[in-house]
């Protein structure tokens, strides 16, 4: 994996993120040169200075996209915007929870996003999904926010295959629309659906929804909603989850039988146990001030309030349920979440029609973490199987 910053995996894998998520490297380059010294001291402190160094690099490319309005040229100015999104959610990532201009910071890199989406005519639409959100006053209505991007060659009325794309613990839809996945899918014929599930996103900043173990719980409303739109084979839906979403979505397919295949990109069988490993500071940390940031994605008090929250989430006696295809990926040297996972994972599957366990490694590139270090191999791969499996186009 490239580390920019050598002793400091968590800044080095935001920085990867934006490099493999639509970032330019001399843009990235410019705003981490200031840091190498501020990334020694560890992952927490810091943060700040990465806060600055990377809004003032976003906050440049805005001031060149409206030079370019100025001048008519609306694609250029919607490039520039979409890479200043990337990077003001690259530097919100970054912080501790209760960091004061994160929200609008998180809100400006939304409307920059969608400002840049309207001026490149890109093949992206937000969508929101009806759902009622439990509360101590009773259930009340709500809506989950994704991006819908539509296959390639669809002819009008025509209905395709669409992938569920599910976030990890601190990614958002824009993020993975900007990643491989953006453009793999529809180019094979799938349609995708990039969804901020509870505990992620606008779902946990702006609507205050945690997350939620028991997936099944807005995965069903979400397909109800997806069985009705016109531009969706509603016998051929998929489920990707990434990171996170390698737990959430083997038990979304487990609980919702209307799911036609699912897979994941970084098993994530047991995270109760990865916790624990966690707490002993085993392994590393995908974000800085990582208790907080949980306990802010799981709604819990403290500390004991999220350990408790937390041990529920593991598949075991889950995934004999699942009768449909289902994919296993991992990185050889996923240094956040051990590849034995990967294998419970496989292993449990007993009644899947076509299950298969692919570990990506040093020949095939993509071997950290959901392959951060190398999307593109591993991206290739896994948008084939989808499109195997729910008639796209290999």
């Amino acid at each position: 994996m490239f580390q920019y910053f050598p002793t400091n995996y968590v800044w080095s894998l935001s920085t990867l993120i934006a490099l493999t998520h639509g970032g330019n490297i001399g843009e990235v380059d410019a705003m981490c040169a200031p840091l190498r010294e501020a990334a020694q001291a560890g992952d927490d402190p810091g943060t700040v200075a990465f806060y600055q160094a990377w809004k003032g690099g976003a906050e440049q490319l805005e001031g060149l996209a409206q030079q370019d309005l100025l001048r008519g040229r609306r694609r250029s100015a919607g490039e520039k915007l979409g890479r200043a999104a990337l990077y003001h959610g690259i530097a919100e990532r970054m912080q501790a929870h209760g960091f004061e201009h994160r929200l609008a910071q998180y809100r400006h890199s939304l409307a920059l996003f969608e400002r840049s989406r309207q001026l490149t005519g890109e093949n992206c639409v937000r969508v929101e999904i009806p759902y009622v959100r439990p509360d101590f006053d009773g259930p009340q209505p709500g809506h989950l926010s994704g991006l819908y991007v539509r296959a390639q060659g669809l002819a009008p009325g025509q209905r395709a295959p669409l992938v569920l794309v599910l976030n990890g613990l601190d990614s958002t839809k824009e993020m993975l629309q900007k990643s491989v996945m953006g453009t793999l899918f529809a180019q094979r014929g799938l349609s995708t659906l990039f969804l901020d599930q509870p505990g992620t996103g606008e779902a946990l900043r702006l609507g205050g929804l945690p997350a939620v173990p028991q997936t099944e719980t807005w995965a069903t409303p979400v397909m109800d909603w997806l069985v009705q739109h016109p531009e969706v084979d509603p016998a051929r839906i998929g489920a990707l989850g990434v990171s996170l979403g390698g737990y959430y979505c083997p038990r979304a397919v487990a609980f919702e039988p209307r799911f036609a295949c699912g897979a994941v990109w970084g098993a994530n069988h047991d995270w109760r146990a990865v916790q624990q490993a966690r707490l002993q500071r085993e392994g590393e940390n995908p974000v800085p001030h990582y208790w907080k940031h949980v306990q802010w994605v799981f709604g819990a008090r403290d500390l004991d309030d999220f350990l408790a929250k937390a041990e529920g989430m593991h598949l075991n006696g889950v995934l004999d349920r699942i009768r449909v295809p289902f994919l296993v990926t991992h990185g050889e040297n996923d240094r956040q979440i051990p590849l034995k996972y990967a294998h419970q994972t496989y292993g449990q599957l007993v009644n899947s029609p076509r299950r298969e366990l692919i570990v990506f490694d040093q020949q095939t590139g993509g071997v950290e973490h959901s392959s951060l270090d190398n999307p593109a191999n591993a991206g290739n791969l896994i948008a084939d199987w989808l499109a195997e499996v729910l008639g796209g186009q290999v």
